[in-house]
């Protein structure tokens, strides 16, 4: 065997230990994280937890919330981006005067057994007035075809299919109209932090007839949220 041999076999014996090292690493890590448990996290949205008050005051107890759009509907959304928000809140990424304290008292188990509740919720709309048609049809362009001329492409690019959801994005369809706009204006201002590299640029480039059209056509559609899954 010649010395060039010698090296290249011993590079691969580095290779393949090195691999073997690291593998068993994130599959262990997965291995010990329990499972959800539904029926706890019905337990904490009804009656809260230890330094945390009853989700259900807020987001009721079936997740759609109220028509005010003060909150968001969270019924059926995917429990993987509901934990992702929560740990947001904890973190300085999505900072809130009312979830943040309610985020960083919840532990993380408290945290996977709300999201599995109420992502498997299922779904109940709630007696909205019908917004204007010609709005409507504006925001529908926009989610739907997007804005070529200032390069931002169709929300549903992201969030599915008429907002259905596509993780790990969340579903807009049945979101109020109130909420998503709000939200939108806290991206364009700054103020909500955890995905400035693709939704603050977004928001920014929209003016407010924009977000308010966008804002009405997810409200108006009614694909059940409950269906788009858990996970």
């Amino acid at each position: 065997m010649t010395r060039t041999h010698q090296l290249n076999d011993a590079a691969m014996i580095v290779c393949i230990t090195v691999l073997c090292w690291s593998w068993p690493v994130p599959v262990l890590a997965q291995d010990n994280k329990r499972p959800a448990d539904a029926n706890r996290g019905a337990v904490i949205a009804a009656q809260g937890a230890a330094g945390a008050p009853a989700c259900a005051l807020c987001h009721a107890f079936d997740g759609t919330s109220d028509t005010s759009g003060a909150f968001p509907r969270i019924d059926g959304q995917f429990a993987s981006y509901l934990e992702q928000q929560m740990r947001d809140f904890i973190s300085s990424d999505r900072m809130n005067a009312i979830m943040s304290p309610i985020a960083k008292a919840l532990s993380a188990d408290d945290i996977a057994d709300v999201a599995e509740h109420y992502a498997n919720r299922s779904t109940q709309f709630l007696p909205l007035a019908p917004a204007d048609a010609a709005i409507v049809k504006k925001g529908q362009q926009l989610a739907q075809e997007g804005d070529t001329a200032k390069g931002i492409l169709g929300c549903n690019n992201c969030h599915g299919p008429d907002g259905q959801g596509m993780p790990p994005m969340p579903y807009l369809a049945g979101q109020y109209a109130q909420y998503v706009a709000f939200t939108l204006h806290m991206w364009k201002g700054g103020l909500r932090k955890n995905s400035l590299d693709l939704m603050a640029p977004i928001a920014k480039q929209l003016d407010d007839q924009e977000i308010a059209a966008v804002a009405a056509y997810y409200q108006q559609v009614r694909t059940p949220a409950g269906t788009v899954g858990s996970k």
